[in-house]
């Protein structure tokens, strides 16, 4: 027997065992093109949402976007660790740490308002907030963080009229208890399409069936009147309308808008007497009106909802659409709403709602308007996408009085929290506060 078989370790045999046996084990094979894509696509595109997270899009996933987004990758990089490419790995788990980034620091931004500093406050008052959650917007009104609600179908939904009642009757003593200004409660009761309080309040036809009428101004103040009742008795101080943007020639460009079907005429004498007597009507309860949309969606391309939009003609152009808001920005109680129109010959940078070329430039100074001021909804795609807070800040900074935020309630704390940053980095003039503060007072008293 040779010296080499002697010296043989006698576990050499069993170790040359198991390295066949290792060669034998299945190994997972990699995954087939498609397959490949497929997991490389797919985290990459819960990449857009993760970015978004809380966006006014995704509103009706409010309350499982988050855990999904944090499911989701969790899950796939346990089970699929062995299979899945690296960049899918990679793409799991930036998903993973964006969502919770974002959501911590949205909580952060919460919470800071909700401590409501002197800054927080001093912007909070100028906010018109609409609300999901009861207890929510009654601890912001108790905190003065907010200057009005808005109400929504969803606030009615499956509710009484005197339980809408009471709710806001309630919020109203509770700021009298904490010897705060009233509430302004803000609705969007055109009538026709956009009836938001009906059926709890009477569904109403479009002020433009009026203009044929024997005696329109007669029938609007009448209209006026009935739908003022209605609203005050709920607790409504402030409504939405008239629109008097001008009916645009052959349905106009924006068809989801669908101001052709709102607006109450194309002749801006008609659109003067009707809405002058409504307005009237209004205020004959004690409701006040609100003209919209400023700068004019009658020649506007494109969905203000959904994405930014320009009006491209001049100031001399727009007259006849500016005649409406000229003579009845005088009215008693009547406030102008901002749109999210770029009005390029005055402002090529930005939408009217945030503009100080429109604001103070051309409304306050040459028109000499005083009343109140309120941006369209600031979750409208038109503006979300540059930064709500940032948007917010520029508004109150240009002297729009009031902001609105009312699709998507809880966007309210990063508005907010942006407009307080802004007024503390001085961007944001105490003057221009103090006077939007006096005209916001002024409000409460302008109608008996």
């Amino acid at each position: 027997m040779s010296a080499t078989r002697v010296l043989r370790r006698p576990g050499a045999a069993r170790l040359s065992t198991f390295r066949q046996a290792a060669v034998r084990l299945p190994v997972a094979a990699p995954l087939a093109p498609l397959a490949t894509f497929v997991a490389i696509a797919l985290p990459a595109l819960l990449l857009l949402p993760a970015w978004h997270l809380k966006h006014p899009l995704l509103y009706g996933l409010r309350h499982l976007e988050t855990p999904l987004l944090i499911a989701l990758p969790v899950f796939a990089l346990l089970r699929g660790r062995r299979v899945l490419p690296a960049v899918s790995r990679a793409l799991l788990l930036a998903v993973l740490l964006l969502t919770v980034w974002r959501e911590i620091d949205y909580r952060l931004q919460r919470d800071a308002v909700l401590a409501a500093s002197p800054a927080m406050q001093a912007v909070g008052q100028h906010f018109i907030v609409g609300y999901s959650d009861f207890d929510e917007i009654r601890q912001l009104t108790a905190s003065g963080l907010i200057g009005g609600i808005y109400l929504a179908k969803r606030n009615l939904r499956g509710r009484s009229f005197d339980q809408v009642a009471g709710e806001i009757a309630e919020l109203q003593a509770i700021r009298r208890r904490a010897e705060l200004p009233p509430l302004i409660v803000a609705a969007d009761q055109e009538g026709g399409a956009v009836s938001h309080l009906s059926p709890l309040l009477d569904a109403l036809p479009p002020l433009s069936t009026l203009a044929d009428s024997k005696d329109p101004a007669g029938a609007a103040r009448a209209y006026g009147q009935r739908q003022g009742r209605q609203l005050a008795a709920l607790g409504v101080n402030l409504n939405f309308g008239p629109v008097v943007d001008l009916r645009p020639a052959g349905g106009g460009e924006d068809r989801l808008s669908n101001i052709a079907a709102r607006a109450i005429a194309s002749e801006p004498g008609r659109v003067v007497e009707i809405a002058c007597a409504y307005l009237d009507g209004l205020n004959d309860h004690g409701v006040h009106g609100t003209l919209k949309h400023f700068p004019g969606l009658g020649r506007v391309r494109g969905d203000t909802h959904l994405r930014p939009a320009r009006l491209t003609a001049g100031p001399g152009e727009l007259a006849a659409d500016w005649q409406p808001f000229r003579q009845l920005a005088s009215h008693p109680g009547a406030a102008i709403m901002l749109g999210h129109v770029t009005l390029t010959a005055l402002d090529p940078e930005r939408a009217a709602s945030h503009s100080p070329a429109i604001i103070d430039g051309l409304l306050r100074e040459r028109w000499g308007y005083d009343g109140l001021l309120v941006t369209d909804d600031l979750n409208m795609g038109a503006v979300f996408n540059l930064g709500i807070g940032r948007v917010a800040g520029e508004a109150l900074a240009a002297g729009a009085d009031l902001v609105l935020v009312s699709y998507d309630p809880r966007q309210v704390y990063r508005a907010i929290f942006g407009a307080a940053q802004a007024l503390e980095r001085h961007e944001i003039a105490p003057a221009t506060l103090a006077e939007s503060q006096r005209r916001i007072a002024a409000f409460h008293t302008t109608i008996p």
